[in-house]
């Protein structure tokens, strides 16, 4: 290796490390501060050197009820992610397969356009048919969310599949229905677990309809931090123990199936 790679490759690990640096230290501040007083996330001498406590998690499970408020994420990603599939996975393959594009690009179109859009609708739509506060209004507009990314993602997927592939289910004597369940989605497993697992990101995460939608029985974990913030003060120490929790689900599956993840991209950005 010349002289010229090893400073390429000193400067390139450098800039790495300081981006990851960038990004990384919010969270290893939440998860510090999660350990802290509130007098000691107000000290600037204590941000390494300080003495632990679980009092922040123990108010956050004792105090504000946060298994129910993880349970209620827990049904509406799942809910919205699940349902999001079913109407979604079909589409996909026969915008793929029938190359509408036009449809494509409206549905595209649908997932540009900011959310707080659909909001007020939404909200009058629900009102009138006496769904605010419950899992179903939740799930419909979380999956306003996750359907048309789970579309995007499998429509590029569906079109690099050879045709030959259905082709030979056909002659097998399987109907189209059969080619699709037997054949086509057994081997797009990749595609179907990227966009199922960030449609589920996206909903766990969601804070905008939650936070108009929903009530006291379905609140989920974005909405159920404002309980630590109040007109004086904001119970720091407490917000950042929840933060944990919100994020530590997330993190965990995101590992766990980061292989994937990375698969399920890289097929459906080449096609056959």
């Amino acid at each position: 290796m010349t002289k010229r790679n090893k400073t390429a490759r000193l400067i390139m690990g450098v800039l790495t490390a300081a981006v990851l640096l960038a990004f990384a230290f919010p969270f290893l501040w939440m998860l510090l501060a999660s350990f802290k007083t509130q007098s000691q996330i107000m000290s600037t001498g204590q941000l390494f050197a300080f003495k632990p406590t679980t009092h922040n998690y123990a108010s956050v499970f004792e105090e504000y009820d946060f298994l129910g408020y993880i349970l209620n994420s827990l049904v509406v990603g799942l809910g919205s992610t699940v349902l999001a599939l079913l109407l979604g996975l079909p589409a996909a393959y026969a915008i793929a397969r029938h190359h509408l594009h036009k449809l494509g690009l409206v549905i595209l179109v649908a997932r540009i356009i900011p959310g707080i859009t659909f909001l007020i609708p939404w909200f009058i739509l629900f009102s009138k048919i006496k769904l605010v506060d419950t899992y179903t209004a939740l799930i419909l507009s979380h999956m306003l969310v996750g359907l048309p990314f789970i579309i995007w993602i499998m429509i590029s997927f569906f079109e690099a599949l050879p045709k030959e592939i259905e082709e030979a289910g056909l002659i097998d004597g399987c109907t189209h229905h059969q080619v699709f369940m037997r054949v086509i989605l057994p081997i797009s497993g990749p595609g179907v677990i990227t966009s199922s697992l960030l449609s589920f990101i996206f909903s766990w995460n969601n804070f905008m309809f939650s936070i108009i939608l929903s009530g006291d029985k379905t609140k989920p974990l974005p909405v159920a931090v404002f309980n630590f913030m109040s007109y004086s003060e904001i119970n720091w120490g407490a917000l950042m123990a929840a933060a944990c929790v919100i994020t530590l689900p997330v993190l965990v599956i995101a590992l766990l199936a980061q292989r994937y993840v990375v698969n399920g991209l890289a097929a459906g950005a080449v096609k056959g």
